[in-house]
């Protein structure tokens, strides 16, 4: 404070500024007194977006550059106020002012208020005046803009609108956020979201027409997602605050835990090291609660932003948006694209943990409301398994990222871009090979295992594509000189009132109880031991096991069982049959083009795609009925094979890159019949949008021998079994 020293020259300085200068010379020449002058150096940080220091300033001399998020905001020069709002209320900045040349700044804290309003409290009464004038001028100039940007955006017709929740009808005020109207928690599940007319929406949303509302929290799938979203963009800005040069994507899921890259193109990287950096920063950051920002940019705003920020696979997607506004978020400084919606505090974000794991980051995410005292077993035990699924699919993962990056794609956007560079048969040439060489190196292992009949094991999820892929397979085990023979486990299943019941009283025909297992044991050691076996048959109509229904099978010198079904990866189905003769495979999309560093396409969303095309286009089945089956079709998935994946001895990725495309075609009609009163409209809905961000490719283009086909139909596999 200079309060011995008024200073003339600094109180003409401030006079050069229209609202200060409503004061007389005198009072400036006291203010003046009260002030501090500090130099800075181009680039130095005045005040940094976030920050809540109590302080205003006035530019002296030099030129300062606003930012916020790396946008451009304007200039400030001699005379220039900023931060009045800092002092007034302590409210974060909105913004950071970065000096763009050598500058004289003055300021004054809000002890130095104090103390002139302690000295004179007529002054600095008269000094407030001047601020908020300020501040209102502003506020006038920024409803001018706005007003401006919402021009065709007619006003609300009704001050009030009825929400119906569950049995509850409510009546509330147009624009009450749907925070206000959901608790915080439901039987001990986080709401982190909710559904307007079965719309997906965050819970700052305003409700403006009358609606029927339900939340999202994280005993849903759909809330779970909403969950690991968030984690990612939470380590998006800790990897940020800890080493902001980082370059940090999130990639595939391995269980429950997803795959973090540090792409930066340093190889000596102290993995343990950043691991615990940046693990210890994220839990900082939910220690200091920071709320989530939702903020509607237009498009072109965005990909300034993202050509700033160096995301160029994000400024790619942005090429071929539709909409003229992007929802951007952020917990910090780090925006990512919104549309889905995401925990509103980061202080609910817990029950985390993050690892080095092979020359990259861990996220393992545990089940929420776990005890201290178990939480860290707990997350030890999901990562220990999520090492082992990420090493076994690891190689054929990485594998498919450099025959991308051959053709230059590593997001949806750059996919688009081929596209509409006309590249789109050498991608799917190229895509189709990578199937076609996959297959042809499973088969040599599987020749080169051992030379005596044996098994192999195929399982994987629902609408993998393992009809297509054994087919191809047996392809090549026949140039490698073995003869395949088919076994599926579907026709070792017991009567059914044998089956087993599950929770709800239903037949649980995906258990492993539900197969004769004995029979299956004892029909593959004979088998094996060269006799000639009566195998069973099972009639699905009339739910009757046919114990010796089916063909009768006797395996020669070079044949080899392709043994096919749910259960195939279970350790527990073959025992010790044909130990060390044994050959077990898991099919599943996994790779996935990312949209940008936080999220990227689910491989469980390319399934649902490819059985409701299929199951529409070739079986006539509703989308409606596809999707309310769906949640039942994927608990047995979690219970019965995604635990076992990692027994597999090699892992085919059946993915496509460019299939969403090719299945937007079709998908986008059926979704569309899904009335909007079904439970299935939601899911249907973000599906809607999900094939909205791709480029259509028609289906004349997919080849007669690709795995699509099983999906889309034309399948050169179905004429050749003909």
């Amino acid at each position: 404070m200079n309060s011995d020293r008024p200073d003339p020259a600094l109180a003409a300085q401030l006079r050069s500024n229209p609202h200060l200068a409503k004061l007389g010379d005198d009072d400036l020449t006291r203010i003046a007194a009260y002030l501090t002058v500090r130099d800075a150096a181009p680039g130095t940080t005045l005040i940094g977006e976030h920050e809540c220091t109590r302080e205003i300033f006035v530019v002296v001399s030099g030129q300062a550059r606003l930012e916020r998020s790396g946008l451009d905001l304007g200039s400030a020069g001699p005379g220039d106020l900023f931060g009045e709002l800092g002092l007034l209320v302590g409210r974060p900045r909105a913004a950071s002012v970065i000096a763009a040349s050598p500058m004289q700044v003055a300021s004054l804290t809000l002890d130095a208020y104090d103390a002139l309003a302690a000295a004179d409290p007529a002054l600095a009464l008269r000094l407030t005046r001047v601020l908020v004038d300020t501040v209102a001028g502003r506020l006038g100039e920024m409803t001018e803009s706005v007003g401006a940007l919402l021009r065709e955006r007619s006003l609300p017709r009704r001050t009030h609108v009825t929400v119906q929740i569950g049995d509850q009808a409510l009546r509330v005020r147009t624009g009450t956020p749907l925070d206000d109207l959901l608790p915080t928690e439901i039987d001990g599940e986080l709401v982190v979201g909710g559904q307007i007319d079965r719309r997906a929406a965050s819970l700052s949303t305003p409700l403006t027409a009358d609606c029927e509302v339900e939340p999202i929290t994280t005993g849903q799938w759909a809330g779970q997602r909403s969950f690991r979203n968030s984690l990612a963009l939470l380590l998006l800005e800790a990897a940020y605050d800890v080493v902001p040069e980082l370059d940090v994507h999130v990639e595939h899921s391995v269980g429950f835990a997803q795959r973090i890259a540090v792409k930066n193109g340093v190889d000596a990287v102290d993995y343990e090291a950043l691991a615990e950096r940046i693990g210890n920063r994220m839990r900082d950051l939910c220690a200091e609660d920071y709320p989530l920002r939702e903020e509607l940019w237009t498009v072109d705003e965005a990909r300034a932003h993202f050509d700033a920020a160096g995301w160029r696979a994000t400024r790619a997607l942005l090429d071929t948006w539709r909409d003229p506004t992007v929802m951007m978020v952020a917990y910090g400084h780090v925006y990512v694209l919104g549309g889905w919606p995401l925990v509103p505090r980061t202080g609910l974000l817990t029950g985390f943990q993050l690892l080095c794991d092979d020359h990259g980051l861990l996220l393992v995410y545990g089940p929420r409301g776990t005890s201290p005292d178990t939480e860290a077993s707990v997350l030890e035990s999901i990562a220990s398994a999520a090492r082992q699924v990420s090493r076994s699919a690891g190689a054929m993962i990485r594998a498919h990222e450099r025959w991308l990056g051959t053709l230059g794609i590593s997001s949806v956007g750059e996919l688009n871009r081929a596209c509409l560079r006309g590249d789109v048969s050498q991608v799917i040439r190229v895509a189709e090979g990578f199937h076609e060489k996959r297959s042809s190196i499973i088969a040599d292992r599987i020749h080169g295992r051992d030379p005596r009949a044996g098994i192999v094991c195929i399982a994987g999820p629902s609408s993998a594509g393992k009809t297509t892929f054994i087919r191809r397979l047996e392809v090549q085990l026949q140039v490698d000189g073995l003869s395949p023979v088919r076994l599926s486990l579907d026709d070792y299943y017991r009567d059914r009132e044998a089956t087993p019941r599950d929770e709800h009283g239903e037949y649980d025909f995906e258990a492993f109880e539900a197969l004769d297992h004995p029979r299956l044991r004892d029909h593959l050691q004979r088998l094996l031991a060269g006799d000639e076996v009566q195998t069973s048959r099972f009639d699905f109509v009339a739910g009757r096991a046919l114990p010796e229904g089916g063909r009768r099978l006797r395996l020669r010198e070079n044949d080899i069982l392709l043994l096919e079904g749910i259960h195939a990866l279970n350790p527990e189905l073959l025992d010790d049959v044909g130990a060390g003769r044994t050959f077990r495979l898991f099919v599943c999309p996994l790779a996935q083009l990312p949209f940008d560093r936080a999220t990227r396409v689910h491989a469980s969303d390319v399934r649902l795609l490819r059985r409701i095309v299929r199951d529409r286009h070739g079986r006539g089945t509703t989308a409606a009925d596809t999707i309310l089956r769906w949640p039942s079709v994927r608990r047995g998935e979690r219970r019965h094979i995604f635990p076992y994946q990692h027994h597999a001895d090699a892992v085919f990725d059946s993915s496509l890159i460019y299939e969403l495309s090719v299945l937007k075609v079709y998908a986008e009609r059926y979704l569309l019949e899904v009335p909007h009163h079904s439970p299935a409209y939601s899911t249907a809905f973000r599906l809607l949008q999900l094939t909205d961000r791709f480029v259509t490719i028609y289906p004349d283009h997919v080849p007669p021998t690709s795995l699509l086909r099983e999906f889309i139909g034309g399948s050169g596999f179905d004429a050749l079994h003909m």
